[in-house]
């Protein structure tokens, strides 16, 4: 078992609040922490993606609980150019290629959508599951931060020090980039969650005429595939021209607003511009050469330094294969805040360190999942936890502004699921069915088990394939109970007479391993021996196939329970 030391070792998130409070008052003493995330809405933004807002999000709230002034900025990287049509977005077909080159705000919304161009649609379906999840944030449309001169003091200072620029650019442009490490994803959608949004492949600014780090937006056709061929320090005047319409212009750039600098430079600029103390990076900008490793350079000629922060490990998804064949995409936040509630969702990302790759379950795993949680909310409450443990729970349970919706009873997700599996979800039935697992502490409503009966609702119906859903036998199976020998006889016998006073979960669960004890003479309470397993998994396949019609289902006290103790009898031959 790990020491205490270990555990409080294992708190990444108490590590980092430490470096980076110390950190901010090294370089700005007195005044609020920044951490940043950076999210390119040009598609939907997907739980790898996430990483890059809860790893900041969850040091930053560790810092606003010990009293400490703190600010998490999320960069919408809306002003980047539309990159390419991503496969299977409803109400988005081939002709949306059209505006590829253009920004992001400047792109139309998918068919149907209410938002008012490509960015806010996406933006604003991470935005509610962001408020979902308890994240605090302040908001930073780069759109709205170039298109109104925010920057234009930082875009006619890079344009100044653009020698400068290069001379750092320069040191990495012939060098060959050392091989990937490989976390090789499972198939290609999870391969595009590991990708990122693309930024760090763009070309850094040199051009035939020279190095220019700004990169104009088209006057006529509105896209970025322009090319600067003169540029004058006094006047400010720029000149382009567009090789995908041809047109061309010269502007003075301390007045032009329609471009913005290349990402290798735009990066490090907005951490000097905006005092960024901590902010993590993906594999696909941490290795040599590439956007964060060069911006630590390049942020020393706007006067700022580098922000502190870890690399962040890949996001897998399990049962990724199934869904990817339908959806056409990555699951997304809102994708997974369906089947989960949010605590849990919040702990998957507070319990590893960053640099550790992870699943999110889309599949049967998420019983389990819900099961391990279930068990640290008990040693939590029991006071038997270990203190990261109970740190990572706390970090997913509530925040430093309070609390986070949680369900008043929260039954296993398992048996939940179970039941709404063979109920279809009919309220009255799922009802009388949660009320019976507990005949002495009845449920009498279902807002008790409510969001997570929801979310265990809504994985079966939209994550279990049609042909492994529960259906209940409408007749008993006559032929296979007229085939029974003694012993099968004897069996349901056995069950049906206990049926009556052991109609609880605990109780049936005790019947249903029991009545294969009492076949072999052994005391109820006995313990398992091989000979006993192999009777039990026969009885238990008997039953399935009379219920169900299959060898195997969900638990069989939660199946008992929720057939109903007629129809049982009726199925099993009484």
């Amino acid at each position: 078992m790990p020491t205490v030391a270990q555990s409080i070792e294992a708190d990444w998130v108490s590590r980092f609040a430490d470096e980076v409070i110390a950190e901010a008052e090294r370089r700005a003493p007195g005044k609020p922490v920044v951490c940043a995330s950076g999210l390119s809405p040009s598609g939907p933004i997907h739980l790898g993606n996430l990483r890059e807002v809860m790893t900041p999000h969850l040091v930053a709230d560790e810092i606003r609980r010990r009293g400490h002034a703190v600010r998490h900025l999320i960069s919408w990287d809306d002003y980047d150019r539309f990159r390419k049509v991503p496969a299977g977005v409803p109400g988005v077909d081939e002709s949306w290629a059209e505006h590829i080159g253009r920004p992001l705000t400047a792109v139309p919304a998918p068919a149907g959508s209410p938002h008012p161009n490509w960015a806010e649609h996406f933006k604003a379906a991470m935005a509610d599951a962001l408020a979902e999840l308890g994240v605090e944030y302040d908001g930073i449309s780069q759109t709205e931060q170039y298109t109104s001169g925010v920057y234009r003091d930082q875009v006619l200072h890079a344009m100044k020090h653009r020698g400068d620029i290069d001379a750092i650019l320069a040191q990495y442009r012939t060098k060959k980039a050392p091989p990937k490490k490989s976390q090789k994803p499972l198939d290609e959608a999870e391969l595009e969650a590991a990708e990122g949004s693309g930024a760090a492949a763009e070309d850094d600014g040199a051009t035939t005429a020279g190095y220019f780090p700004y990169k104009p937006y088209c006057g006529d056709c509105g896209k970025d595939l322009t090319t600067v061929t003169a540029y004058d320090d006094e006047t400010t005047e720029l000149t382009y021209t567009c090789s995908a319409c041809g047109f061309g212009e010269t502007v003075r750039l301390s007045e032009f607003h329609r471009g913005k600098l290349v990402w290798k430079v735009d990066w490090p600029m907005r951490w000097a511009y905006e005092g960024v103390v901590f902010e993590p990076s993906g594999v696909d900008h941490s290795s040599p050469g590439s956007s964060f490793q060069v911006g630590g350079q390049i942020v020393g000629i706007f006067g700022g330094e580098r922000p502190i922060g870890p690399m962040y490990a890949f996001v897998g998804i399990s049962g990724m294969a199934k869904m990817s064949s339908s959806r056409g995409g990555v699951p997304t936040p809102a994708d997974a805040l369906q089947i989960m509630e949010a605590p849990l969702l919040r702990w998957l990302y507070a319990r590893r360190r960053p640099n550790q790759s992870f699943k999110i379950a889309f599949d049967q795993e998420i019983q389990r999942l819900y099961d391990e949680w279930d068990k640290l909310e008990a040693k939590v409450a029991d006071g038997t936890a270990l203190p990261a443990d109970a740190a990572a729970h706390s970090r997913a349970a509530r925040t430093a502004a309070g609390e986070l919706p949680r369900t008043p009873r929260p039954l296993p997700y398992r048996t939940l699921a179970s039941v709404v599996d063979v109920t279809a979800g009919a309220e009255d039935q799922t009802l009388r069915i949660l009320s019976e697992l507990d005949p002495a502490n009845p449920i009498a409503s279902l807002d008790e088990v409510r969001p997570r009966l929801d979310r265990a609702e809504s994985w079966i119906s939209t994550h279990v394939p049609a042909d492994q859903r529960t259906l209940v036998r409408e007749e008993p199976d006559k032929d296979l109970l007229g085939s029974l020998d003694e012993q099968g006889r004897e069996s349901l016998r056995l069950l049906l007479e206990g049926l009556d006073t052991h109609w609880s979960l605990d109780g049936l669960t005790t019947l249903v391993y029991g009545v294969p004890k009492v076949q072999a003479g052994l005391e109820p309470d006995a313990k398992p021996t091989p000979e006993l397993k192999v009777a039990q998994r026969t009885f238990f396949a008997l039953l399935y196939r009379l219920l169900v019609s299959r060898d195997t289902g969900p638990r069989l006290p939660t199946l008992l329970l929720a057939v109903g103790a007629d129809r049982v009898r009726r199925l099993l031959g009484a």
